[in-house]
C-alpha cells in the first residue's frame, strides 16, 4: 500500500540536543499508527514536525505526494489533540466544536447542522449547553475529538491524549477512539509512552529511542520479534542470553548454541547466524514452563534447572526469579486454573525451566545499556503467594538482571 504521509530523513536540533535523527517512516491512509517511546525519545517532536509547530533542519515531509514541510500549520489538513485539551473554558461544548467553523466563515446553517451531527457522533447531545468545568475527563477528551473532527482532517494527531486520566478510564476512552475511527475512517498518529495504550489501538508501530526508530510493526511483529534489544526491553519483559552459535541442527531452520552453563540449547535461526558467530536471544518470561519434575524429552524443547530465589502473586499470574547457573531468569505463570490445595512451588525449590526453540527470539542488535530497563522487583512491593508462602526474598547482589548473566 503506497504511503499516504511520509517522513523522509527528517532531523531536528534544538541547540546541541539532537531530538530526530534522520527519521524516515510511512503512513498508511486510514489506520492508527502510534508513535511509542520513553520520554525524550523525540515521538512529541516528530508530532509537531508533522504539524507544522517545528520546521525540521534537514528532511521533507510529504502528505498524499504533496510536500508540505514549508506549509503553516493553518494551511496542512491536519488537526491536533494535545495532552491539554486546550478547551475554551468560557464557551460551552457546542461552542467549543463549532469555532473552526465559525472561524472559517461557514454559513449558520451548515455550523448548526455539522456541529449536530458531530455531538451525535461523539454522543455529547446532553452535554451541548455545559461549559468545560462542568464535564469530566472523558468528556472533555471527547469535546477535544469532536473539535478537531468537525474541520474534517486527513489526518489527526494525538499528542498523549489519555496521560490525565485514570487507568479505568484510558482503557474506555481507548475502546471508544477506535469506535471513532471506525466512523471517521481517517488517519491517527496517536503518541504516547504507555506500552499498552499503542499495543491496543494501533494498527502498527514505530518504537522511538534517542531520535531514531527502532523498529515498524504491527504490536504482535514488535512484541513477539523485536529486532533490537531496546524494543525487547522496553515492550513488556524478557530475558537475555548470550551464546555462541555451534552450527545448523537436524533441521536447516534451527541451530545449536553454546550458552555457558546450558547444555543442548536449540533455537529457531532466523537470522541464519553462521558457526561461530554470537547471538543474543531474548525469551519473554511467559515462554517458559516451570516444574519440580523434568520435562518429557522433545528434540524441540530446552531444558534448564534451577532454584527459586524470589516469587510475586499478582491473581491473574506469579512471577517467579529462578537462579539457573549464572543467569537469573523472570518467569511468568499464568492462573488458567488455579486450585488453592494444590502443591505450590515456593521459595527455594529447586526447579525445571523449559522453552520451545521457537519461542526465543534472536536480536539484531545488542546494547548491554539496554539492560538497565528490567528492573528487579522490589522486595517491599512483593505479595505474598497463595499457600502462606513469604513471597520474595532481598535481591541477589548483582550488576546484571533478569535473565542476564551475573
Amino acid at each position: 500500500m503506497a504511503a499516504f504521509l511520509e517522513l523522509r530523513g527528517v532531523t531536528k536540533k534544538f541547540g546541541d540536543f539532537t531530538a530526530l535523527n534522520d527519521v524516515s517512516l510511512e503512513i498508511r491512509r486510514g489506520e492508527i499508527f502510534s508513535l511509542l517511546g520513553p520520554s525524550g525519545c523525540g515521538k512529541t517532536t516528530l508530532l509537531r514536525v508533522c504539524a507544522g509547530f517545528e520546521q525540521p533542519d534537514a528532511g521533507r515531509v510529504i502528505l498524499d505526494g504533496h510536500d508540505i514541510t514549508d506549509l503553516p500549520p493553518n494551511r496542512r489538513r491536519l488537526n491536533t489533540i494535545f495532552q491539554s485539551y486546550a478547551l475554551f473554558p468560557h464557551l460551552t461544548v457546542r461552542e467549543n466544536i463549532a469555532f473552526g467553523l465559525r472561524v472559517a466563515r461557514r454559513p449558520a446553517a451548515e455550523i448548526k447542522r455539522e456541529v449536530g451531527q458531530t455531538l451525535a457522533l461523539m454522543q455529547l447531545e446532553e452535554h451541548a449547553d455545559k461549559r468545560p468545568a462542568l464535564l469530566s475527563g472523558g468528556q472533555k477528551q471527547r469535546v477535544a475529538v469532536a473539535r478537531a473532527l468537525i474541520n474534517k482532517p486527513e489526518i489527526l494527531l494525538l499528542d498523549e491524549p489519555l496521560a490525565a486520566l485514570d487507568l479505568k478510564l484510558r482503557q474506555r476512552m481507548l475502546v471508544e477512539l477506535d469506535n471513532i475511527h471506525d466512523e471517521v475512517g481517517i488517519t491517527f498518529i496517536f503518541v504516547t509512552h504507555d506500552q499498552g495504550e499503542a499495543m491496543s489501538i494501533s494498527d502498527r508501530i514505530a518504537v522511538m529511542h534517542e531520535g531514531r526508530v527502532e523498529q515498524i510493526g504491527t504490536a504482535a511483529e514488535i512484541y513477539e520479534a523485536p529486532r533490537t534489544s531496546f524494543v525487547a526491553a522496553f515492550i513488556g519483559d524478557t530475558n537475555f542470553f548470550d551464546g555462541q552459535v555451534l552450527g545448523p541442527d537436524t533441521n536447516p531452520d534451527y541451530c545449536q548454541l553454546a550458552i555457558e552453563g546450558f547444555t543442548d540449547i536449540i533455537s529457531f535461526n532466523d537470522k541464519r547466524l553462521p558457526t561461530g558467530q554470537l547471538a543474543h536471544l531474548s525469551i519473554r518470561p511467559e515462554k517458559f514452563r516451570i516444574s519440580r519434575n523434568p520435562p518429557p524429552p522433545d528434540p524441540f524443547l530446552n531444558r534448564i534447572s534451577g532454584t527459586v530465589e524470589e516469587i510475586i502473586y499478582q491473581g491473574t499470574h506469579t512471577n517467579f526469579w529462578v537462579r539457573a547457573g549464572e543467569y537469573r531468569v523472570a518467569v511468568r505463570q499464568p492462573h488458567s486454573r488455579f486450585k488453592l490445595d494444590q502443591e505450590i512451588i515456593t521459595w527455594k525449590d529447586a526447579v525445571w525451566l523449559s522453552w520451545h526453540a521457537d519461542d526465543g527470539c534472536m536480536l539484531e542488535q545488542y546494547r548491554a545499556d539496554d539492560e538497565s530497563l528490567l528492573s528487579l522487583p522490589d522486595p517491599d512491593d512483593a505479595h505474598p503467594a497463595p499457600g502462606g508462602t513469604t513471597g520474595t526474598t532481598p535481591p541477589a547482589a548483582s550488576g546484571r538482571q533478569r535473565g542476564i548473566a551475573t
